[in-house]
């Protein structure tokens, strides 16, 4: 699919507006990936009414490749200030990597409906985790090893793949509820978030590489020009969302990112349906 040089301006337009929108949104509640670009991408597709049934999966893709470069950023500040735990990174990463792909090659078969729903009862989880759950609520005293670091590692990365987000929604939430401190779960998490991007990236460029219905310029389910301006103007509009949450009582700001996820889950979902 081709379009005129107008509608082509008309859509780089349009992701430039969602990426300056998501960006401040990620840095208010201090998140990014799928909970924000996911949605901000599907819709400025489908109101340009460009592609078709591949575009929550282009959305998904293409968020999954702005993931590398933010988490790369990221996991190096987090390195200088010593807060990784680089032995959960080293043990946990080939898992959460393997996974990544696992869930590309899941999302390449299952329709855009399917997807969805995936999508929104997993954000379900993660506003529910956010909203009701005390902050220092934990299942047990450490992180799993063995077979339990295998299958819940390859589950983090499957379930981040299929929601094109990066290692903070489950693997974060994975270490504080595993009784690491939440300041060293973020900062390993994003790792996490760059074997996941990385993988799961190349896994939505080969699997959709012949689908129908997606938007021009896209390589597979990664549309090319939207990571570039999403990835720059997120990068560009972040801090000022953080400077806002930094004025905001942080009990407030959990419960607002609870709704806002909850909303967006039920809007994805109605859309796609």
């Amino acid at each position: 699919m081709t379009l005129p040089l107008s509608e082509l301006a008309l859509m780089l337009a349009a992701l430039v507006g969602a990426g300056a929108i998501a960006g401040v949104i990620g840095g208010l509640f201090g998140v990014g990936g799928g909970t924000v670009l996911v949605p901000a991408l599907f819709y400025a597709f489908s109101v340009l009414g460009v592609g078709g049934e591949s575009n929550l999966h282009v959305a998904i893709g293409t968020s999954l490749l702005t993931i590398v470069a933010t988490s790369l950023r990221s996991l190096a500040t987090h390195r200088a200030h010593g807060a990784v735990d680089e032995q959960v990174l080293k043990t946990w990463t080939p898992w959460v990597a393997f996974g990544g792909l696992v869930g590309a090659a899941v999302a390449g078969v299952t329709s855009m409906e399917g997807l969805a729903v995936v999508y929104g009862v997993c954000l379900l989880l993660v506003s529910a985790q956010m909203g009701l759950m005390p902050e220092r609520f934990t299942l047990r005293k450490d992180l799993p090893t063995g077979w339990g670091r295998r299958g819940v590692g390859t589950t983090i990365g499957l379930l981040s793949a299929m929601m094109g987000v990066g290692g903070g929604s489950f693997g974060g939430m994975t270490m504080t509820l595993c009784g690491r401190p939440i300041h060293q779960a973020v900062a390993t998490a994003s790792g996490f978030g760059l074997a996941i991007g990385a993988a799961a990236a190349l896994g939505f460029a080969f699997f959709g590489w012949d689908a129908p219905g997606r938007p021009p310029l896209s390589l597979g389910y990664v549309n090319v020009p939207a990571a570039v301006i999403m990835g720059l103007l997120t990068a560009l509009t972040a801090p000022y969302g953080a400077r806002l949450a930094h004025r905001l009582d942080r009990k407030i700001l959990r419960r607002a990112f609870a709704v806002y996820l909850l909303c967006t889950a039920l809007s994805v979902v109605l859309k796609a349906l």
